[in-house]
């Protein structure tokens, strides 16, 4: 209900690059709640502009140019690639990561969207420490999580401000059994938690389920090729 059909959709958006597309229509299963902080509509844009490309590959079609899709939202370039990478100044320093495994996860959101912008407006400071110049290779879930310990989101203290139950969601998932890390995804006000195993991220999923049914919360692998973020278009 929340998914927009007109030109405010990034999927039609991406369409509207390209000079003609004759024959072209999308139906979009979305999995990922709106304005959750998890790049679905970024994601959804990416998989337009693939299978658009994919589509037209053998007719004279002038692609958008990237940054044309950069202007649209920082996250899209980032998510043509379905890739684990690091992002840096305004989203477009992307370099893909190889020393990342693929780690169980669970994603957890109270259904409360959270705008971005609003999240940037209620920031008190901007000019904290960057990341480590370096990301070290790390040998599974254990050591991800140990490192991801000594990182923080700046954009969390400003997204519970403006949602307070983000940190109820956070804390919940952070109780459960085996739960490494959990953290704020993006500007919210999705969270995640990392596990030592899908049987522990799936236990994990479903006991949220079963405590909040008002929430939407799945167990997923991070890292893998099948991520939830890539939605079904045909």
């Amino acid at each position: 209900a929340h998914v927009p059909g007109d030109q405010s959709n990034l999927i039609l958006r991406v369409a509207a690059l390209f000079d003609d597309l004759p024959g072209a229509a999308f139906r979009l299963t979305k999995e990922l709640p709106a304005a959750s902080g998890i790049g679905g509509g970024s994601a959804d844009a990416a998989a337009a502009y693939r299978g658009l490309i994919s589509l037209y590959k053998d007719k004279t079609l002038r692609p958008p140019d990237i940054a044309e899709l950069s202007r649209m939202g920082a996250d899209i370039p980032m998510c043509l690639g379905t890739v684990t990478a690091r992002v840096s100044a305004i989203g477009d320093q992307i370099a893909p990561l190889h020393t990342v495994p693929a780690v169980p996860a669970v994603l957890a959101n109270p259904r409360c969207a959270v705008e971005t912008p609003a999240v940037f407006k209620a920031l008190t400071s901007r000019d904290n420490a960057p990341m480590p110049p370096q990301i070290p290779a790390f040998q599974g879930p254990k050591d991800l999580a140990a490192w991801l310990g000594l990182q923080r989101n700046d954009l969390e203290p400003a997204a519970i401000g403006i949602v307070p139950e983000i940190a109820q969601v956070k804390s919940e998932i952070s109780e459960q059994p085996d739960c490494l890390i959990a953290r704020m995804s993006g500007s919210g006000a999705t969270c995640f938690g990392l596990f030592p195993s899908e049987t522990a991220a799936q236990r994990a999923a479903a006991s949220l389920a079963k405590a909040h049914p008002n929430w939407w919360s799945r167990a997923t692998m991070r890292g893998s090729q099948a991520q939830l973020a890539l939605p079904r278009i045909s």
